[in-house]
C-alpha cells in the first residue's frame, strides 16, 4: 500500500515518556481534613481589664473582712477566751507533799519477789540537779533504796556527785524498801531513766524524768493546771536554761508576773515546776539578778531540805 503522503512520521514528533500525563484530571483528597482556620484575636478593652481586676480587689477584701468578722463573733460567743486560767488553778485541788505516799504498785505495776528499780543514767559534767531534789522529796515519802554507781565510760566523778545521795550506811533488807533509786553517772548525751529494765522503753530528758518522778506523789491536777505546769518546766529547761540572755530576761520577767499572783509556779503548791526552774536558775547562774518575786520564791524553795542539800553540790 502506497504511503499516505503529507504525514510525518512519529519517532519525529519529539515526543517523550516523561512529558506523558499520569491521570485525567487532578482531584482534592477527601481523606484529610482541611487545616482549621485559627479565629481571630479579638483585642481585649483596656477599660474591660481594669474592671475584672477591681471586681478581684474588691472580692479580696471581702473575704478577709469576712474572715474578721467570724473571728470576732468567736472571741463574743466565747467570752472566757482571754480570761487568766490562774484564776482557775485556785480552784484545782492539790494534795499535799507531806501527806501519806500513794500506791507504787497502783502506778508502777506490783512485781511480786522484787524491787521497783529506778535506774537514772547522768553525766557529771551536767548534773541534772531537778533529779536530786525530787529524790529528796521522794524519800520523805517513801522507803527508797538509793545507791550511786559509775560508769567505766566516766575517767572521774566529783566526790560531792559520789555522795550526792547522803551516806547510806544503815541498809535495811532489800524486801523492806518500796522503792529502788540508783543514780549511774556514765558519759550520756542527756539524762536517761528506766524502771523496768526488761520491757520498758528510756525516757530520755531532765524534764521528762522530773515529771515521771513527781508523779510518783499522786498528785491530780486539772487540764489547765497540768498544762502550765509542763509549760513551765519546758521553758525553764529551754529558754531559762539553754536560751540566750535576752530569753532568759523574758522568762525572768513571766516568771516575777506569775510568782506576784500565787506562792508557787503554778497554784499554791510546789509542783515539778518550781523544782525545774529553781534549779535551772540555780545553774545559768542568774539567781542573783532575778526580780524581786522571784528572789522570794528562790527563798521558799531553799528553805525546804531537798533544796537545800542540792545547794551544797554546787558550792
Amino acid at each position: 500500500m502506497p504511503a499516505i503522503s503529507g504525514v510525518r512520521p512519529l519517532h519525529s514528533a519529539g515526543l517523550r515518556a516523561e512529558h506523558l500525563p499520569t491521570c485525567m484530571y487532578p482531584l482534592p483528597n477527601l481523606h484529610r481534613a482541611p487545616a482549621a482556620a485559627a479565629p481571630p484575636q479579638e483585642e481585649v478593652d483596656p477599660s474591660l481589664q481594669a474592671l475584672e481586676s477591681r471586681q478581684e480587689e474588691i472580692l479580696k477584701r471581702l473575704y478577709e473582712l469576712k474572715s474578721a468578722v467570724d473571728g470576732l463573733s468567736k472571741m463574743i460567743q466565747t467570752p472566757d477566751a482571754d480570761f487568766d486560767v490562774t484564776n482557775i488553778i485556785q480552784t484545782d485541788e492539790f494534795s499535799p507533799l507531806t501527806t501519806n505516799g500513794a500506791d507504787l504498785d497502783l502506778m508502777l505495776g506490783k512485781d511480786y519477789g522484787a524491787l521497783k528499780d529506778v535506774v537514772i543514767n547522768a553525766n557529771p559534767s551536767l548534773p541534772p540537779l531537778s533529779l536530786l531534789v525530787i529524790h529528796s522529796l521522794l524519800c520523805e515519802r517513801y522507803k527508797i533504796l538509793s545507791a550511786v554507781h559509775t560508769h567505766s565510760s566516766v575517767k572521774s566523778v566529783p566526790e560531792n556527785l559520789l555522795k550526792c545521795f547522803g551516806e547510806q550506811t544503815k541498809k535495811k533488807p532489800r524486801h523492806e524498801y518500796q522503792l529502788g533509786f540508783t543514780l549511774i553517772w556514765k558519759d550520756v548525751p542527756k539524762p536517761q531513766m528506766k524502771f523496768s529494765i526488761q520491757t520498758m522503753c528510756p525516757i530520755e530528758g531532765e524534764g521528762n524524768i522530773a515529771r515521771f518522778l513527781f508523779s510518783l506523789f499522786g498528785q491530780k491536777y486539772n487540764a489547765v493546771t497540768s498544762t502550765l505546769i509542763d509549760s513551765w518546766v519546758d521553758t525553764a529547761l529551754f529558754q531559762l536554761k539553754e536560751g540566750s540572755s535576752k530569753e532568759r530576761g523574758a522568762v525572768l520577767r513571766s516568771m516575777n508576773a506569775a510568782l506576784g499572783k500565787s506562792s508557787w509556779l503554778v497554784g499554791s503548791e510546789l509542783t515539778v515546776a518550781d523544782v525545774v526552774a529553781w534549779c535551772a536558775l540555780q545553774q545559768t547562774g542568774a539567781a542573783n539578778t532575778a526580780p524581786a518575786n522571784v528572789q522570794k520564791w528562790m527563798k521558799s524553795c531553799e528553805n525546804l531540805a531537798p533544796f537545800s542539800s542540792v545547794m551544797k553540790l554546787l558550792k
